[in-house]
């Protein structure tokens, strides 16, 4: 199980490399993640996973995104990570996710999100559809 801490700037190479063999998670600039809430999930093997979120009013959050090192996959590191996130708010919690990534969905699904609305081509480099997805804490 991995250990989940707060993300920095000595955390961004393995982001980086993370988010490269993550064609299916959002591309953006490793360090424009530091202006976000990081975590990162931690073990044996340094960093293998992270999500970055915004607080985007007094009791909404946005995960911009979280991808996870894949050979980890499917080994409950992105429910370590959102759960982390989850006792950190309460409100509303938001996310899209490439509508072809079952896996993701399935995954969100099962913590309670719930399929919001569509967005027809939003993502690039492949293009897709973004599905969004909704979580209400208490």
């Amino acid at each position: 199980m991995p250990a989940i801490r707060p993300g920095g700037a000595e955390d961004l190479a393995a982001i980086a490399a993370i988010q490269a063999a993550s064609p299916e998670a959002a591309q953006w600039k490793a360090t424009d993640y530091l202006a976000c809430r990081l975590l990162v999930a931690t073990g044996d093997a340094g960093v293998v996973g992270f999500l970055a979120a915004r607080s985007v009013a007094a009791d909404e959050v946005e995960i911009l995104n979280l991808a996870v090192k894949p050979e980890f996959r499917r080994r409950g590191v992105a429910r370590d990570l959102i759960a982390a996130l989850l006792r950190e708010y309460q409100g509303t919690f938001f996310l899209e996710v490439r509508e072809s990534n079952q896996p993701a969905q399935c995954c969100y699904k099962s913590l309670g999100f719930q399929v919001v609305t569509r967005r027809p081509d939003y993502y690039q480099g492949p293009p897709d559809a973004a599905i969004v997805m909704k979580f209400h804490s208490c």
